[in-house]
């Protein structure tokens, strides 16, 4: 190995932005972190929307709110007013 060549191997604190830390090495003399496991969605279930310039009161006054629930209700009305439909033919 040559020397004088490889940066610096700090222990520092990690933070997040959450408030969460903890120690491991880097080399960067501080970590700051937007997200970590304890607040990222895919670990804890929670899902936090971020919208910039209003996308996501935009989309749902467009399309509406779907669920699963209501998708299923809707397939099983359209069901039955085909077989109606086809019964008065």
């Amino acid at each position: 190995m040559k020397e004088g060549i490889h940066p610096k191997y700090h222990e520092v604190e990690a933070r997040c932005a959450c408030g969460a830390t903890w120690k491991t090495r880097s080399t960067k003399p501080e970590l700051h972190l937007e997200i970590c496991n304890n607040c990222h969605p895919f670990f804890t279930g929670r899902q936090k929307l971020v919208d910039t310039e209003g996308r996501v009161e935009r989309f749902t006054k467009r399309f509406g709110t779907q669920t699963s629930e209501s998708r299923k209700q809707a397939a099983k009305a359209k069901k039955q007013q085909q077989t109606a439909a086809a019964s008065k033919a």
